[in-house]
C-alpha cells in the first residue's frame, strides 16, 4: 500500500508524515499557505463513524515570516472532525487528474468560539481512523465508514474536556450530569453543600478542590483517592475534626495548602503531622485548643495561620518549625508557670525503659510485630530537650519564645504589640532539668 506522502504528491500536495506516536500535523494545499498542527492529542472519537479528535490546535500562515512575523504559538481546544462535503460546500472545482470519489471529504476544525468550523482538506493524520479514511480519499475510493456533515459543534463537546470549573450559588450546581471528567479545579463556594458530593471524587486528575462557604460537617476519608490533589480550601464550613484517614491517605504525598479556617475544630490528630508535604496551612477561627505536639515534623511548612482560637500554649517541637509567616493574634495564651509538673516513675516501669531504648535507637516496628496499642504509645512519645524520648516519666515545664525566631514574618500576638508565646518543654530526667533551668527562665 502507498504511503500518504506518495498520494499527495499525486494530488499535488504536500504533506509532511508523522509516526503515530509524534503530533499530528495537517497542512493545506499550496492554494491556502497554511498548515496546522495539533498541540496535544486528547480524546479519539469513531463509533458509528464519528470521526473526531479532541486537541489543541494552532493554525499558521505560512506568509508570516516572510513578513517578519511571529505565530502566538499558542494552541487552542478544538474538534478536528472528518467530514463529508456536499457538492455546493466544495472549496474550489476539481482538477484534471485529481482523484475523486463518491464521498469527497475534508478536514473541519470547530473551536468554542466558532462552532461552525473553518474547513480544511484532510491530507494525513497521525491517528489510524483519519489516516485510513484520507488515503481511500486520496486514492478516489469509497469510503465505507459513513463521515459526518457539516454540522456545527455543540458545547457540550468542549465541556468535556474542561480543566477549571467555579460554581458560586446553588441555581449553577449541576444535578442533573456530572462533572467534567478532565477537570483540574473545581470550586462549588455558596452552594449549601452538607456533605462532599461523592461526583468529586471520581475527578482523578483534580489539583484543586475548593468547598468553602458551604455547610459540610463531615470529610469522607475517599477525598484521600484523590492522587494529584494539591490544594484543598474547606474555609467557612461546619467541621468538627480533620480524621486520622485523610492524613494517612495519599495526600501525604500529595497536598500542599489546606485552609480549615472558620470551622469548629478543637484539635487535630497526632497524624496530622505526617503531612509532610504541607506549605501552607490555614486554621484560623476555629476552637482549637492545641496543636498537635509533633508540629515540628511538618518540615515544609512555611505559611501558617491559626488566629483567633483558644491556644493556651504551644507544643515543644514547635521550635523545629521554619515558617516565612506566622499568625497567632487573638489566642488565650497564659503566663509561664513558675513550677514545672513533675510526672518522674522511680524506677522506670518495664514499658517505659523499652520504649525509650526502642525510639532512642530507632529500632523498626508495627502493629505486626507489637500489640496495635503499644504503636499508639509509642506514636505519643514526648521529646525531652537533650534528644531523648520519654513516655510516662517526665517534667512538664513552661517558658516563653520569641515567635521570631521560627518565622521570618510574624502577625503581633495581642493589641500590646507583643511577638512572644508560651512554649511547652518536656524533661527525661531531674538532671535534664536541671541543666536547662536557665532556658525556663
Amino acid at each position: 500500500m502507498r504511503n500518504p506522502e506518495t498520494l499527495a504528491h499525486q494530488a499535488g500536495r504536500r504533506i509532511r508524515g508523522q509516526p503515530l506516536c509524534s503530533r499530528p500535523r495537517w497542512r493545506r494545499g499550496a492554494a491556502g499557505r497554511r498548515k496546522f498542527q495539533s498541540k496535544r492529542l486528547g480524546r479519539v472519537s469513531s463509533r458509528s463513524g464519528r470521526m473526531k479528535l479532541h486537541c489543541e490546535v494552532e493554525v499558521i500562515s505560512r506568509h508570516l515570516p516572510a513578513l517578519g512575523l511571529r505565530n502566538r504559538g499558542k494552541g487552542v481546544r478544538a474538534v478536528l472532525s472528518l467530514c463529508q462535503q456536499t457538492p455546493g460546500s466544495l472549496p474550489r472545482p476539481r482538477f484534471r487528474g485529481e482523484p475523486g470519489g463518491q464521498h469527497p471529504a475534508c478536514l473541519l476544525i470547530s473551536t468554542l468560539k466558532d462552532k461552525r468550523g473553518t474547513r480544511y482538506e484532510a491530507n494525513s493524520s497521525s491517528l489510524k481512523g483519519f489516516l485510513s479514511a484520507v488515503r481511500l480519499a486520496h486514492r478516489g475510493c469509497d469510503i465505507e465508514t459513513p463521515l459526518l456533515t457539516l454540522t456545527p459543534v455543540k458545547t457540550s463537546e468542549f465541556e468535556k474536556f474542561k480543566t477549571k470549573m467555579v460554581i458560586t450559588s446553588k441555581k449553577d450546581y449541576p444535578l442533573s450530569k456530572n462533572f467534567p471528567y478532565s477537570l483540574e479545579h473545581l470550586q462549588t463556594s455558596y452552594c449549601g453543600l452538607v456533605r462532599v458530593d461523592m461526583r468529586m471524587l471520581c475527578l482523578k486528575n483534580l489539583r484543586k478542590l475548593d468547598l468553602s462557604h458551604n455547610h459540610i460537617k463531615k470529610l469522607p476519608a475517599t477525598i484521600g483517592d484523590l492522587v494529584h490533589l494539591q490544594e484543598l480550601n474547606l474555609n467557612d464550613n461546619h467541621l468538627e475534626s480533620f480524621s486520622v484517614a485523610l492524613c494517612q491517605s495519599t495526600l501525604q504525598q500529595s497536598l500542599r495548602s489546606l485552609d480549615l479556617s472558620k470551622n469548629k475544630i478543637k484539635a487535630l490528630p497526632v497524624q496530622f503531622c505526617q503531612l509532610q508535604e504541607l506549605t501552607d496551612l490555614k486554621l484560623d477561627d476555629n476552637e482549637l485548643i492545641r496543636f498537635p505536639f509533633k508540629m515540628g515534623q511538618l518540615k515544609n511548612l512555611r505559611f501558617l495561620s491559626a488566629a483567633r482560637n483558644k491556644l493556651p500554649f504551644l507544643p515543644s517541637e514547635f521550635k523545629n518549625l521554619s515558617l516565612e509567616y506566622l499568625d497567632l493574634f487573638g489566642n488565650t495564651f497564659e503566663q509561664p508557670k513558675v513550677l514545672p509538673d513533675i510526672m518522674l516513675q522511680a524506677p522506670l516501669t518495664l514499658l517505659e525503659s523499652s520504649a525509650r531504648t526502642v525510639l532512642y535507637n530507632r529500632i523498626p516496628y508495627d502493629p505486626g510485630i507489637i500489640p496495635f496499642h503499644l504503636c499508639q504509645d509509642l506514636g505519643t512519645a514526648k521529646t525531652c530537650v537533650c534528644g531523648r524520648f520519654c513516655l510516662n516519666s517526665f517534667i512538664q515545664g513552661t517558658a516563653t519564645m520569641n515567635l521570631h525566631s521560627v518565622a521570618h514574618t510574624v502577625v503581633l500576638v495581642d493589641n500590646m504589640g507583643g511577638t512572644e508565646a508560651p512554649i511547652i518543654s518536656y524533661f527525661c530526667s531531674l538532671a535534664c532539668y536541671v541543666n536547662s533551668s536557665d532556658m525556663l527562665n
